[in-house]
């Protein structure tokens, strides 16, 4: 869970009231980060654009990876020779699997 110094909790009347020295913080990194309470409960953060696309750029990276991934586990099953198959019945026997609960 992310913390914040009580500097970055804002009410959401007082965030509206002061959004624009708020994001003016923000761009010039005198604030990180600005969480938005809405009756006592964190409903939103605000963060800087450089920031927003910093963690966009590594998500998207972690997505290229694990569909990079899953590419590799299909390539390598399609080598798989017929004979080493198994039936899904099998498959379900083996795992303890209820076919009739599916």
């Amino acid at each position: 869970m992310v913390s914040y110094t009580q500097n970055e909790l804002f009410s959401i009347t007082d965030f509206a009231k002061s959004l624009s020295k708020v994001l003016s913080e923000i761009k010039g990194k005198t604030l990180e980060k600005v969480g938005v309470l809405k009756n006592n409960k964190l409903e939103a953060v605000v963060i800087s654009t450089d920031e927003y696309e910093r963690l966009k750029a590594i998500e998207d990276s972690m997505n290229i990876l694990e569909h990079k991934g899953i590419y590799e586990i299909v390539k390598k099953r399609k080598t798989t020779p017929k004979s080493e198959y198994i039936s899904m019945d099998e498959m379900a026997k083996k795992f303890d699997i209820d076919m009739s609960v599916l």
